[in-house]
């Protein structure tokens, strides 16, 4: 009897801390989003579907589903495309390989708070070294592009407070700050690949490196790029800290940098309502589970595994 349920003792300790840490969270958070309650209150009203229906019906909410999107569907598909880049092409060089990646990986160990108060001097529509920059090119070539030369005769744009701009503004620096990090999962992915599959494949007529790359390199790399979109789409949903410090008072100009995980902190940390930042952190997860588990179910399909 001891001996069958030895396993037990083993397991016992990380479903206790699975349900502790992350279900027993889940179930409370899910519980308040069907009520009113609000701390310091000495109980709470069930309000049943309530908090739901104004997540799905107020105009507020609708913004804050377009700039989540928004962000996430520009980030994920351009960070993970850069550094996948920059993996091969730093795999591929002989010298200064280790400089690159410590350049490359810079973003991911900076405080991004720090760096997005350096990235609001550098987008300030008067001294910022962004619009200087363009300024000093009008005159050229580049002129030809419509939105540069109405740029050059107009101004150009206010990249923070410009609703038509600052959703973009925000997502460049998330670009800026995750493609380093999707860069060292490939080289580790890289890494991996035998070296007797391109000798292989260029045996069965693989001469060029796109032949290479998408016979043999992009294949073998599929249960990286599974790895990598999953994390990048996690990381994307959580973006708040760039919202918070060019944005503490509100969700950009009209409304239009509101994500999700600012919305939840306005909610349930500044107006202390519980009951409604609740609900949206269980969409939040829904929505994160729901698009995890359909990218990986569509990139599986491609993947191979040696």
């Amino acid at each position: 009897m001891q001996g069958t349920n030895a396993h037990w003792w083993f397991v016992g300790p990380a479903l206790f801390l699975m349900v502790v840490i992350l279900l027993m969270p889940i179930g409370i958070a899910t519980g308040l989003s069907f009520t009113s309650y609000s701390l310091g209150n000495p109980g709470a009203d069930f309000v049943g579907l309530e908090n739901y229906e104004k997540i799905f019906t107020r105009s507020t909410y609708e913004k804050m589903f377009g700039a989540t999107f928004r962000y996430v569907f520009v980030v994920v598909p351009l960070s993970v495309g850069l550094g996948l880049g920059a993996a091969l092409l730093i795999n591929s060089t002989r010298r200064l390989g280790d400089l690159y990646k410590t350049i490359y990986f810079l973003p991911v160990m900076a405080a991004l708070i720090a760096m997005a108060i350096v990235w609001e001097f550098a987008f300030h529509p008067t001294i910022g070294i962004v619009n200087s920059t363009l300024e000093r090119g009008c005159g050229t070539f580049l002129e030809s592009w419509s939105w540069y030369a109405n740029g050059c005769e107009r101004g150009f744009p206010l990249w923070l407070t410009d609703r038509n701009y600052a959703i973009w503004t925000v997502a460049f620096i998330g670009i800026w700050q995750g493609f380093g990090f999707n860069m060292v999962l490939y080289l580790a992915g890289l890494t991996s690949v035998p070296r007797e599959l391109y000798h292989a494949a260029e045996m069965d007529g693989a001469q060029t490196a796109w032949d290479r790359f998408w016979l043999v390199t992009w294949p073998m790399l599929g249960p990286t790029t599974v790895f990598v979109v999953t994390i990048s789409f996690i990381r994307s949903f959580q973006v708040f800290d760039t919202v918070e410090a060019f944005y503490p008072q509100g969700g950009g100009p009209s409304k239009s940098v509101y994500v999700m995980m600012f919305a939840i902190y306005e909610k349930a940390i500044q107006q202390n309502l519980m009951g409604i930042g609740a609900a949206i952190t269980v969409v939040f997860l829904a929505f994160v589970m729901f698009l995890t588990l359909v990218q990986r179910w569509l990139i599986e399909r491609r993947v191979h595994y040696s």
